[in-house]
């Protein structure tokens, strides 16, 4: 980038921190702002940025004297093309931690502003987020899965009725029936879990709401009647209860022998606020005892751990890893 686009990126960064009146702002404030958004520049700079920038931009000396204030004028439109630094910055690393998570559909909304704040970051080497975005990654933890392709009709179709609470027609292919189904639902809620997106929903025949995964969706359309809304639904309720076990969720006391590895990373990252690690006699194994959720996320970390760990409590999670070697043993033994 040029000096003279720098520039001119600075002062529309500049402009858009001036509050609109009757609001009003210093140049000594504006400086300090300014070098949170990365512009290590002088306050004689944005000064003289300031007396430039009002022969053309839509801002004023709010008072004379000693200390000026200055605003931007009420009506005065904020660039579209602008962005600030530490906003591209953010959109910038969001958009390489989601780009797996989120259906394409959603991603498609966000395009136009995740190639701003691209752009703005890599054609900008004066800007000191301009280094950050080199060099930081989020990366996830464990095998990410392709997010499920969703029809960008149907999402439209979905977001918009939970948008304006109006009820939902859909077709809806279900993973274990052969044939798909017509449904019409009250939307409640959405959720984007791993690489699938799930509507929270009633039927017609069920005051219980069921999820329905977007992938699934064959067609939707938006009905002009309200959706019938319950007051005691919470989507919090509803991702730790129907989401995570089929019943309600109590906690338990979890007893294994670990690894040496996983002990380590236990004792980095806690498995729970309620936890110890106790060296085990002639081995470098360790006795964990945590205080863990009963709930289908957690037992599927345990069983992940294969031989890592031998489970000694809660008595009907070590049969289910029983049950479920001697199965995988079976698969092999032929």
């Amino acid at each position: 980038m040029s000096d003279l686009q720098t520039t001119l990126q600075r002062i529309k960064v500049m402009i858009s921190l001036i509050p609109k009146e009757p609001k009003s702002i210093s140049a000594p404030e504006l400086h300090k702002a300014l070098g949170n958004q990365g512009f290590a520049v002088t306050l004689r700079t944005v000064q003289r940025d300031l007396e430039k920038a009002s022969l053309t931009f839509q801002i004023f000396q709010a008072v004379e004297g000693f200390r000026p204030l200055w605003s931007r004028l009420k009506d005065a439109p904020l660039e579209t093309d602008v962005m600030r630094p530490s906003t591209a910055l953010a959109l910038h690393l969001a958009e390489s931690h989601l780009k797996k998570l989120l259906p394409s559909a959603v991603l498609q909304h966000l395009s136009a502003q995740f190639e701003l704040a691209s752009n703005q970051l890599n054609n900008d080497n004066s800007n000191v987020f301009n280094n950050w975005a080199k060099t930081v990654r989020a990366i996830p933890n464990g095998k990410a899965l392709n997010p499920a392709d969703i029809l960008p009709e149907v999402w439209e179709a979905v977001s918009d009725a939970l948008l304006k609470n109006q009820q939902l027609r859909l077709v809806y292919q279900a993973r274990e029936k052969a044939a798909s189904k017509e449904h019409v639902l009250h939307p409640a809620g959405l959720i984007s879990r791993h690489a699938i997106s799930y509507l929270i929903a009633r039927t017609q025949d069920y005051k219980q709401h069921v999820q329905f995964a977007l992938h699934r969706v064959t067609a939707a359309e938006v009905l002009s009647e309200p959706a019938h809304s319950t007051d005691s639904f919470s989507i919090d309720s509803f991702i730790s209860q129907q989401l995570n076990s089929e019943s309600n969720i109590s906690m338990v006391t979890l007893e294994a022998d670990v690894s040496p590895n996983i002990a380590w990373i236990l004792n980095e990252t806690p498995l729970s606020t309620e936890q110890s690690l106790t060296p085990l006699a002639n081995t470098h194994w360790k006795r964990l005892k945590a205080v863990v959720p009963d709930d289908k996320e957690t037992r599927w970390w345990v069983f992940s751990l294969g031989e890592n760990i031998r489970l000694h409590s809660p008595v009907a999670w070590a049969e289910e890893v029983q049950n479920r070697a001697r199965q995988m043993l079976e698969l092999y033994t032929d």
